[in-house]
């Protein structure tokens, strides 16, 4: 059953494929902003997928967060995420990502509960 507390983790290193450079967002090798988001929001559907009912999944709707502080080529990042609201079937996660050295970025991202069949359906129609 879902209920807010509930926590995630996911630990990456930073590789060129994951750089700002590699994938148009920027000129250099730093984690890029799209990436680190990713990461964000991998993190926080993974923490709650054992507790849907079968057949559910999550979609991502809403991210609000900052990227304070680059990350080089080879370092790994750990992303943070925590259950902190349920309104019906909108969650709102607390996110943080960290490198070896610190704070990297942290913010809000929301997700709703969805029928993963259903949902489907609908987008194949459109």
């Amino acid at each position: 059953m879902l209920s807010t507390g509930i926590t995630g983790n996911q630990e990456i290193v930073v590789t060129d494929e994951l750089t700002a450079a590699h994938i148009g967002s920027g000129l250099v090798r730093v984690f890029a902003t799209p990436m680190m988001i990713a990461l964000m929001e991998k993190t926080c559907a993974t923490s709650v997928e054992p507790y849907l009912e079968e057949g559910q999944g999550t979609v991502g709707t809403h991210v609000d967060v900052s990227h304070c502080s680059a990350t080089p080529v080879n370092m790994k990042v750990r992303c943070e995420s925590e259950l902190v609201e349920i309104d019906r079937r909108r969650l709102v996660f607390k996110v943080a990502a960290y490198d070896e050295r610190g704070l990297i970025g942290e913010g809000r991202h929301e997700r709703f509960v969805i029928d993963s069949a259903k949902f489907q359906a609908k987008i194949d129609a459109k």
